[in-house]
């Protein structure tokens, strides 16, 4: 089946590690032009053969920067994939009732929601130019109650108002923005010897190990284990290909059915 990505210009945001470099290796493998952005590259990043931009996303500046030097030596712009997210919590925020003080939820609001809003706003003039497509990496913990990190699950709830707005708002200019929203993928997040599930652990007195393994049928994935990041990066490739004009405004859940809706 022909996605009809080759030589689309493709940015990626958060693309170092874990399902960012697992969308890169997707785009390309499509025919795809590919801008990786991260804080710092990775030698698995290098290894694609991607073109590598250095940016912090989470500075009120850094969307703009970022994209001015994207577009600097080619205007075009095909696609953006908003994937950067998530943001680490202090040891103190650990079973505090709100997951963390104001500083906090500034910081992971900021990183998780006014940064995808930032980089959009930026890249919004080359996107509708190449009537182009915006995938936004959501999360099933905006739909679950209980979910944690609290100031996480908020912004990415948040983020899912803000994608389908959009999409009502850019649909005529011909920009498609469409979400999906995983459950557990593996990523340093779960698996890092010092990522959030092992944080974690530690704070629950439980080996890292035995939470991981536990924790997919605890969120309800029938799968029973985390989602490889190729399975969540296809579905990204699909809501940015011109082949599918109609998916607008969409939030693919792809979380092994933790989610208990009809």
């Amino acid at each position: 089946m022909d996605l009809e990505l080759t030589g689309k210009r493709v940015l990626v945001t958060g693309a170092s590690k874990g399902l960012g470099l697992g969308i890169v290796r997707a785009f390309l493998g499509e025919g795809a032009e590919v801008v990786a952005v991260a804080r710092r590259g990775t030698a698995e990043l290098d290894a694609t053969g991607a073109t590598f931009v250095a940016a912090d996303l989470a500075r009120a500046d850094g969307p703009r920067r970022m994209v001015d030097a994207v577009l600097a030596g080619d205007g075009r712009l095909d696609v953006l994939v908003n994937n950067a997210g998530g943001g680490e919590l202090p040891d103190d925020a650990f079973g505090d009732t709100f997951d963390g003080d104001d500083d906090v939820w500034s910081e992971v609001v900021a990183f998780n929601l006014l940064s995808v809003v930032r980089v959009t706003r930026a890249a919004l003039p080359a996107l509708t130019a190449s009537r182009g497509a915006v995938v936004n990496i959501g999360s099933n913990s905006a739909r679950v109650p209980g979910a944690a990190p609290l100031p996480y699950a908020a912004a990415k709830a948040a983020l899912a108002m803000v994608s389908r707005g959009l999409a009502e708002r850019l649909a005529a200019s011909g920009v498609r923005v469409n979400t999906v929203s995983p459950a557990g993928v593996r990523s340093y997040t779960h698996e890092g010897p010092d990522g959030y599930t092992a944080r974690l652990a530690a704070h629950l007195g439980m080996d890292h190990a035995t939470l991981l393994e536990a924790l997919p049928r605890q969120g309800g994935m029938l799968t029973g284990r985390l989602a490889e990041p190729d399975e969540i990066a296809r579905a990204v490739l699909l809501l940015a290909s011109p082949t599918l004009p109609s998916a607008i405004g969409q939030n693919w859940s792809i979380d092994a059915g933790a989610v208990k809706t009809t």
